[in-house]
């Protein structure tokens, strides 16, 4: 799950059961500066610990934006169903 040119849009389960979706080029490291760093994504710090859920690579940022505004505007319910059918 990491690598310099692949970029992933990734989505975490934080700990009241909300979902947070980021793109990285590592999600390893990232999953832990969600759950152990300041680094971490302000609204995850006070939603601690976070789970990795979903994660899909691209091969460059660009899609890989454009593909977190999408899963963005999804329904919560949208979301979860994308989720369970990875």
């Amino acid at each position: 799950m990491q690598g310099g040119s692949v970029w992933y849009l990734y989505v975490v389960r934080c700990s009241d059961g909300t979902l947070y979706t980021g793109i990285t080029t590592d999600v390893t490291r990232r999953l832990h500066e969600h759950n152990a760093t300041k680094k971490g994504a302000k609204y995850t710090r006070g939603r601690r610990p976070v789970e990795l859920v979903y994660w899909i690579d691209f091969n460059d940022r660009s899609t890989a934006s454009k593909a977190e505004s999408r899963f963005k505007k999804l329904s919560r319910k949208e979301k979860w169903d994308a989720i369970a059918a990875y």
